[in-house]
């Protein structure tokens, strides 16, 4: 929030003569007189800076956070551990100012950054290229499926029950206004059900779509789901979390000819919802198909090493009749956040944070169990996330947690009806043993 914007009656006057206006109602005289409104704004006088300060900050306490709460709820946000570097470096004015790199002569920095981040997410997926710029998880799955259609002519979508609920949600909205039809495969065990896939594959089916950890938190069998898609000439889109990928196979190892996924992971704070970042990697033969913003490397005329946009067929471009997508917002901030989260952690650290996830999920859900209050809902491995079944009401419990200041986990019921009292908990390496013991305490109280 900007505490002090310095222009003053002088300089917005100046602004005014500079464009040929008057006042600022001249300037808006192209909007009907009609629409205008005639009378002072509904809103409190203004309030001296120590005043307005103090107000904020006391409807900001009101807000519960990981500051000040354990955090056990996942669902698709994380709290990881982001290192403090990151705070101080994306407060530089040449990050957090810059928009689409249209000319790469004055864009380098941009174009660097962004071609960093699509490297980094190639090497992650196991896909040799990599966009930026979609604006979340879901959306990146979205497109991946609009993708998928123009790339095979066909307008079927199969998608896994254990994807992401939201994502679903966007991606019937994006079917509805281009004709695709969307069928969901059933879970078996908290994973796809193959022979429910087998059974619903078509020679229409564009292509098959799963997460992998799903929204249980369970890894699904890629290898096997790739082996049905690529029998019937479909494609195979893979969500994926980020942090798992240090320590899973790989989408493009286990034959995915998409993957997409959620960047928030990737030092980006959770911001109560976003922004967030997707991002999303294709095999070289889907590479012209695919939406967004790619970076690549070349060189100048003298030899030097220099980056621009490439492949571009969006909607603000002299292309832009051809249009693969109407992405065009910048996520390039985030990216860039994600980028330094990368860098700062390397291979070796990403793999320990991972490794933490899953050994400290793990003695969280044995823990669980051993209390008698809760009960295996999936016996199928998962990765930092796991469903359990709660002897109390999810709602209750959790109200009871955040009276000794826990966030406890996600209420399974709210998408799946017939997981009654399922409870989704996440634990990230953030936890430590004492919390994780608190939450078994308070839990099986």
């Amino acid at each position: 929030m900007a505490r002090y914007i310095g222009n003053t009656n002088d300089d917005r006057d100046k602004m005014l003569k500079e464009i040929g206006y008057k006042d600022i109602k001249s300037l808006f005289k192209a909007v009907p007189d009609s629409v205008l409104l005639k009378r002072k704004l509904n809103i409190p006088e203004a309030l001296s800076e120590m005043e307005l300060i103090k107000y904020i900050k006391s409807l900001s306490n009101e807000n519960l956070n990981t500051d000040d709460y354990t955090c056990f709820l996942g669902g698709g946000a994380y709290d990881h551990y982001i290192p403090s570097a990151i705070d101080q470096l994306i407060l530089r004015q040449e990050f957090y100012t810059a928009y689409t790199p249209y000319q790469p002569e004055i864009s380098q920095g941009t174009l660097q950054a962004i071609f960093e981040y699509q490297t980094m997410i190639s090497e992650l997926t196991g896909l040799p290229v990599a966009n930026a710029s979609m604006y979340d998880g879901a959306s990146a799955l979205a497109e991946a499926c609009v993708m998928s259609c123009e790339a095979t002519r066909r307008n079927e979508i199969l998608i896994a029950n254990s994807v992401h609920p939201e994502s679903r949600q966007v991606l019937n909205t994006y079917a509805k206004f281009r004709n695709i039809t969307v069928k969901e495969i059933k879970y078996n065990n908290g994973q796809a059900d193959l022979d429910d896939l087998s059974a619903k594959i078509s020679n229409n089916t564009a292509a098959v779509i799963v997460q992998s950890p799903n929204f249980f938190g369970i890894i699904e069998d890629v290898e096997a789901i790739a082996e049905i898609a690529h029998k019937n000439k479909s494609l195979l889109t893979v969500s994926a979390d980020p942090v798992s990928l240090s320590i899973l196979k790989s989408p493009g190892e286990m034959g995915a000819d998409i993957a997409v996924g959620e960047g928030q992971s990737l030092g980006n704070v959770l911001n109560f919802g976003g922004p967030y970042l997707g991002f999303m990697a294709v095999t070289e033969k889907l590479m012209r198909k695919m939406p967004g913003r790619i970076v690549g490397q070349t060189s100048d005329k003298e030899g030097r090493r220099g980056f621009v946009l490439t492949l571009q067929t969006r909607e603000q471009h002299i292309r832009r009749e051809k249009a693969t997508s109407n992405i065009c917002s910048n996520q390039a901030l985030n990216a860039l956040q994600a980028t330094m989260y990368l860098t700062f952690m390397g291979k070796e650290g990403l793999k320990e944070a991972a490794k933490l996830c899953f050994n400290k999920s793990h003695y969280a859900y044995n823990e669980l169990i051993k209390t008698n209050k809760f009960k295996s809902l999936f016996t199928a491995p998962f990765f930092k996330e796991f469903a359990v079944i709660s002897e109390k009401p999810v709602n209750e419990l959790n109200e009871k947690l955040l009276e000794d200041k826990i966030i406890g986990g996600y209420n399974l019921e709210k998408d799946y009806p017939e997981l009654k009292d399922g409870y989704l908990i996440a634990v990230t390496e953030k936890r430590t043993k004492e919390e994780i013991d608190e939450l078994v305490r308070k839990a099986g109280e």
